[in-house]
């Protein structure tokens, strides 16, 4: 049956078992007549339906409406589309799915339990566990449980990416889109499809309404990325109540607009009528593909349409009625009948095993035909850099008048990109001045996907969740704007440290040094607030060897995000004879100029102010006073290191410390202390040149040392 539920389903569990229907009130005969088309099809879906139920009221927390809704459409599409082996959930060629609707976690949760798939552990390998038991669905939204609240890749095999925060996923979708599409052109030939697969995503409401959705939409629609399916579920139903209280758009014109073909599905337990739009899908080539899917939340619930269905769990009386209405037996829980897991599981296996082993045999055939190619996969899959990926790293001389840090950082960038095939980017339209155009990499362009230069358009936010979006798929992703503009993509930053990814997100125009474009362009709380985020690697390096070190940390790193703070004006570059090598940025702060025995002094810059602080050293130096200069470009690497480390960078004997940045002065007290003092920002900046602007807030030769003799002279 498709449509609306049938009366004659709604009989009592008695009238039930007088038919034999039920073999224990643990299971259920997978012959049973009691929904509504005999099939075990429809058992499956009211089996994902219950599970979601009961976990949520369990955890007396979560969503169950929308997972109850949109059962047919996820049995849908991993039953009869999803390309997937649930004994190899890491199969590069695997179709993605991906639950933009993140609260709707216990529909991911019951499809992953009842597919079967086999869990790979935290270094990469299968376990022989399920990725997810029915105890584990138990222990939905608790701690310490694979189940959370909202699905979190790396915590649970399956779950391609972390979702919560609504529109992310689908700005994520594009990015692996876009991965699949240059993979395929880089990596395929002819007889060797290694990359052809899809991305289906899950959205709703609260997706649409979200303008990073909008901005991946749109970047989808101009890149004509038809491996790309969105099901927008269309319930008009969000936590305040009805969406016509906010939001009442054709959304369906909109994504004709951006270039999508849109299709539309009036009943989400329509099976037939899903099947025929996602085959529409798969022979669509020019365009990706949005469907329409109107579902009621909470199908078959008494509160179906609530805000109750939505956000909080059903409770008991109404879960009791809700099963009655299914044919399930009222007081079992965590009900999964006989047959349904084999049925559910059969059918992605039967189409994705073969798949797979077709996969495996060409790649061994590629690796004889084409092994340079195969080794770049190789590395590339296992997350490596090719040999000597940095031989080419410039090493720059020493220079009082300087360069940009954006400009060393192009060169660098370049010198990496010539030996690191899938280090790819882009900016929100800014690459002539972030200076991150990879030379001779063409531009990934609706047929010419084989570009490596993205152009995001100013569109930073969806910049950001794509290139999360390409890094979930083993892609060195960057991308570029303005520090400034971090504010509008920290939510993708925030997701991408949260999901350990190498991704990298490259900010120039760091400081008040932008000058005469003012305070709306200036960046001061940025770096604070990006150095808050746990798990993502801020460096700002203080010279152009700096910004080689900070590039070969970048892209070494695959399991956490950085963060490469670039400047605009120029910045001396360093006689590394007379100091210590930038090779210490690994560690993330080093003793760059020192005395002899115990320094009185201790001063302590990041970026355009290391050259800075340094002249003062040698004033005070000069002057006979015992000072040391101390580069800490990277937080994150500095804390990192060992207690004995951090004590003979900075000890903890010496407790005069200046430190100079020009940004907010938010942290710093952890490494100046209370008798320390910081030349910071306090207020937004202004519009002037930036000679002015230093001498304004003291960002000087003169004012470094006269803070630090007034320090040295108090007691």
């Amino acid at each position: 049956m498709h449509g609306n539920p049938d009366r004659s389903r709604q009989r009592s569990v008695a009238e039930c078992k007088d038919k034999a229907s039920f073999m224990t009130d643990a299971t259920i005969n997978a012959d049973s007549h009691l929904h509504e088309d005999g099939s075990i099809e429809r058992l499956t879906i009211d089996t994902i339906r219950t599970l979601s139920m009961d976990a949520v009221q369990q955890a007396n927390s979560g969503h169950p409406g929308t997972p109850m809704a949109l059962a047919p459409v996820g049995h849908t599409v991993w039953s009869k589309f999803l390309r997937y082996d649930p004994a190899h959930a890491d199969w590069p060629n695997r179709d993605r799915f991906v639950l933009s609707v993140g609260h709707a976690s216990m529909l991911l949760y019951s499809l992953i339990h009842l597919a079967g798939i086999e869990e790979i552990d935290a270094e990469g390998k299968k376990s022989g566990k399920p990725a997810l038991s029915l105890e584990d669905l138990k222990g939905f939204r608790q701690l310490n449980s694979k189940t959370p609240g909202h699905p979190e890749y790396r915590h649970t095999t399956g779950v391609e990416t972390t979702t919560g925060p609504l529109g992310a996923g689908c700005g994520n979708s594009v990015g692996m889109a876009i991965a699949e599409r240059w993979l395929a052109a880089h990596f395929n030939r002819e007889g060797f499809p290694i990359f052809d697969h899809d991305v289906y995503v899950v959205c709703g409401d609260g997706d649409m309404m979200e303008g990073v959705a909008s901005e991946a939409a749109s970047t989808a629609g101009h890149l004509k990325l038809s491996n790309l399916c969105w099901i927008y579920d269309s319930n008009q139903i969000s936590i305040e109540g009805g969406t016509d209280i906010a939001f009442d758009e054709d959304v369906a014109k909109r994504f004709e607009a951006y270039g999508w073909n849109v299709l539309h599905v009036d009943d989400a337990n329509d099976v037939a009528a899903l099947t025929a739009a996602l085959d529409t899908f798969k022979a669509t080539t020019d365009k990706p593909t949005f469907i329409v899917v109107k579902s009621v939340i909470g199908y078959g619930s008494p509160k179906a349409g609530s805000e109750k269905a939505h956000g909080e769990p059903l409770g008991e009386d109404a879960i009791r009625a809700t099963k009655k209405a299914y044919g399930w037996p009222e007081d079992a829980k965590f009900l999964v009948p006989d047959g349904v897991r084999k049925a559910f599981q059969g059918a992605i296996e039967a189409r994705g095993k073969p798949l797979r082993d077709e996969w495996v045999a060409m790649t061994d055939r590629y690796r004889t035909e084409y092994p340079e190619l195969a080794a770049e996969l190789d590395a590339m899959l296992a997350d490596k850099l090719p040999e000597g990926w940095d031989a080419d790293i410039p090493v720059f001389e020493a220079d009082a008048k300087g360069v940009a840090s954006r400009d060393s950082g192009g060169k660098v960038q370049n010198a990496i990109a010539a030996k690191v095939p899938w280090l790819i980017g882009g900016s929100a339209d800014l690459a002539p001045s972030t200076k991150t155009l990879i030379k001779d990499g063409g531009s990934f362009q609706a047929g010419s996907y084989e570009g490596r230069n993205m152009h995001f358009g100013v569109r930073e936010h969806s910049m950001g969740a794509i290139v999360d979006g390409m890094a979930l798929s083993h892609l060195r992703s960057y991308g570029a704007t303005f520090l400034v503009f971090s504010d509008y993509m920290r939510a993708p930053i925030r997701l991408a440290a949260i999901m350990e990814l190498g991704a990298t997100f490259v900010f120039t125009h760091d400081s008040i040094g932008v000058g005469e474009d003012g305070p709306t362009h200036q960046p001061i709380e940025h770096l604070a607030t990006l150095r808050a985020i746990p798990g993502l690697d801020t460096i700002r390096p203080g010279d152009a060897n700096e910004v080689a070190e900070a590039w070969r940390c970048a892209v070494e790193s695959a399991s956490h995000p950085t963060a490469l703070i670039f400047s605009r004006q120029a910045l001396p570059t360093l006689d590394r004879s007379k100091y210590a090598p930038a090779s210490g940025v690994k560690k993330g702060g080093y003793v760059l100029a020192d005395c002899d025995g115990t320094p009185d002094i201790i001063l302590i810059a990041t970026g355009s102010e290391l050259s800075l602080v340094t002249e003062a050293y040698e004033t005070l130096k000069a002057d006979g006073v015992k000072a040391r200069v101390v580069s800490l470009p990277s937080w994150y690497r500095f804390e990192l290191q060992d207690a004995g480390y951090k004590d003979s960078v900075l000890p903890k004997t010496v407790t005069k410390r200046l430190a100079v940045e020009q940004a907010g002065s938010i942290g710093w007290d952890r490494y100046v202390g209370f008798d320390g003092r910081t030349i910071t920002m306090s207020t937004f900046g202004a519009s002037a040149p930036l000679a002015k602007l230093q001498d304004k807030y003291g960002f000087t030769h003169d004012n470094v040392v006269k803070v630090a003799r007034e320090m040295l002279e108090t007691k």
